[in-house]
């Protein structure tokens, strides 16, 4: 990675509550251009906070993030957010908005020619795996979860941002859906070549997704590192994960 542009770094970075409570701790991290990091750990570890740093949801309390070279806090908030897609568990699709006008959204507040929206929302729904034909007219309450959520990812990419953020996007869906998504998302990401973000608890699903991982526990970092890593790892954090791997092997027995 040492030949790659950064993208994304924190520095020292810390995040306390008004009440003192400490969520973020001496946070290093560089992400690069066209990486997909997981951040993975278990409830309350810090990886949502660590997102919501990115696209100054949250300011650090100490230190700072980095984004394209620039403080988040030197950054117009407004400006910075529509260089980066956010796609959530909830995925917050306008009920009254039709599919295409909810993928054309960021695009129509930017001034794209109404045209030009609507041929990019179309595009992008041929690239989630939604017809354009069948999908575009459709409201989010026609729409299956997991076709929700695809609009949703359309939706983050709409203006082409360079930065992807994910916050356990799949995490209400059924196995079987998750397991068809998590194969798109990544030839997405393949194809993209987006610098891509993704909060997990997922084990399995982090090591499917990721170029790299962080794990973080009480709001450090455990392991920063390709998923191998965490397989050789002796900290007992990354072991646990690790045994969540082997005893789902387990559990399916010999092939």
């Amino acid at each position: 990675m040492e030949d790659k542009c950064k993208s994304i770094e924190f520095c020292n970075v810390s995040f306390s509550l008004a009440n003192g409570k400490t969520l973020l701790s001496g946070l290093h991290l560089e992400i690069y251009d066209g990486e997909t990091l997981v951040l993975l750990g278990r409830s309350g570890s810090g990886k949502t906070t660590t997102l919501k740093l990115i696209n100054r949801l949250l300011d650090p309390t100490g230190g700072e993030v980095i984004v394209e070279g620039v403080a988040t806090t030197k950054w117009d908030p407004i400006r910075l957010r529509r260089r980066i897609g956010y796609v959530i568990q909830e995925i917050g699709l306008f009920p009254h908005f039709t599919v295409e006008n909810n993928v054309g959204l960021v695009p129509r507040i930017e001034g794209w020619d109404e045209e030009k929206i609507r041929i990019r929302a179309r595009e992008l729904l041929d690239l989630v795996g939604l017809e354009p034909e069948r999908f575009a007219s459709r409201y989010p309450r026609e729409l299956s979860g997991g076709q929700r959520q695809r609009v949703g990812v359309a939706r983050a990419l709409a203006a082409d941002p360079p930065i992807l953020l994910l916050d356990e996007p799949f995490g209400a869906l059924d196995p079987i859906t998750r397991r068809e998504i998590q194969h798109e998302f990544r030839s997405l990401q393949q194809r993209l070549g987006k610098t891509m973000v993704f909060v997990t608890h997922d084990v399995r699903e982090a090591f499917f997704l990721a170029s790299r991982l962080c794990l973080l526990k009480d709001g450090k970092t455990v392991l920063l590192g390709e998923p191998a890593d965490l397989l050789g790892s002796t900290d007992p954090e990354a072991r646990a994960f690790a045994q969540c791997l082997n005893d789902a092997d387990a559990a399916l027995g010999p092939p």
